[in-house]
C-alpha cells in the first residue's frame, strides 16, 4: 500500500478524483440530454413529419433533397445524406439526397471569390430545381450562409426547411417549416438534430416502400 504522501499515492488520488469528475459529468450530460427530450412535443413531431412529406413528395415526382449546415451541422448534413444514399434500416433503391458540405473545390472557390456567405447558395441556384427540398441545419438559426441558401430556394421554387436551435434565429421565420430545439446548449442541439434526422430517415424509408 503507497505511503500517503508518497508520489504513488498522489498519483492515485488524482485518477481517482479525476475518474469522479469525469461520472459527474457523465450524469449530467445525460440528465440535460434527457430533460431536453422531455421537452419535445407534437410541434418536433409534426415538423419531422412534414419534412418527410416534402422530401417524399419531390422524390416521387424525380427531385431531390438538399442539405447544408456548418461545423457539426454540416457533419449532420453529410450523416443524413449518406444514409439517404446509402441505406439506413432496410435493403432498398438509393434515395437522391445531396450535402452541399462535400465539395472542397466548390466550397473554396465559391467562398473565394463570392465570400463565404454564397457557398451554399450558388449551390443551391445551380442544383436546385422547383420541387426540391431544401433542410438547413443551424444550431444558432443565424447562419448567414443558411440564411443566403434559403433566399436562393426560394428564389428557385424549393421547399425549405430547417432544423434549429434556441429562440429559432432568423431562419425560423423564413422556412415552410422548423423544427427547433428547447435548449441554448448548441451541444444538446446537435445531438436532438441528429436523433431527428435518423427519425427522418426511418420515416422517409417506411413511406418510400409503401408504394414500392
Amino acid at each position: 500500500m503507497a505511503n500517503p504522501g508518497s508520489p504513488d499515492h498522489r498519483a492515485d488520488r488524482r485518477s481517482s478524483d479525476r475518474r469522479a469528475a469525469a461520472a459527474a459529468l457523465f450524469t449530467a450530460s445525460v440528465s440535460e440530454l434527457r430533460a431536453v427530450l422531455d421537452r419535445l412535443g407534437e410541434n418536433h413531431r409534426d415538423a419531422v413529419l412534414d419534412l418527410a412529406a416534402d422530401v417524399e413528395a419531390a422524390w416521387r415526382q424525380g427531385g431531390r433533397f438538399l442539405l447544408c449546415g456548418n461545423g457539426g451541422s454540416a457533419a449532420d448534413a453529410q450523416h443524413v445524406a449518406a444514409e439517404l444514399v446509402g441505406r439506413f434500416q432496410g435493403e432498398r433503391p438509393g434515395y437522391a439526397a445531396l450535402a452541399l458540405t462535400t465539395d472542397t473545390s466548390v466550397l473554396t472557390s465559391v467562398g473565394n471569390d463570392y465570400g463565404y456567405a454564397r457557398v451554399f447558395s450558388r449551390q443551391v441556384q445551380a442544383l436546385g430545381r422547383p420541387g426540391d427540398v431544401l433542410l438547413v441545419i443551424s444550431t444558432s438559426g443565424n447562419s448567414a450562409n443558411c440564411v443566403e441558401a434559403v433566399a436562393a430556394a426560394r428564389a428557385h421554387g424549393l421547399r425549405v426547411h430547417g432544423f434549429l436551435g434556441g429562440d429559432g434565429g432568423k431562419l425560423a421565420g423564413l422556412v415552410d417549416g422548423a423544427l427547433v430545439v428547447p435548449s441554448a446548449n448548441t451541444a444538446k442541439i446537435q445531438e436532438i438534430h441528429i436523433t431527428m434526422g435518423h427519425l427522418l430517415c426511418m420515416v422517409l424509408e417506411t413511406w418510400m416502400r409503401d408504394d414500392a
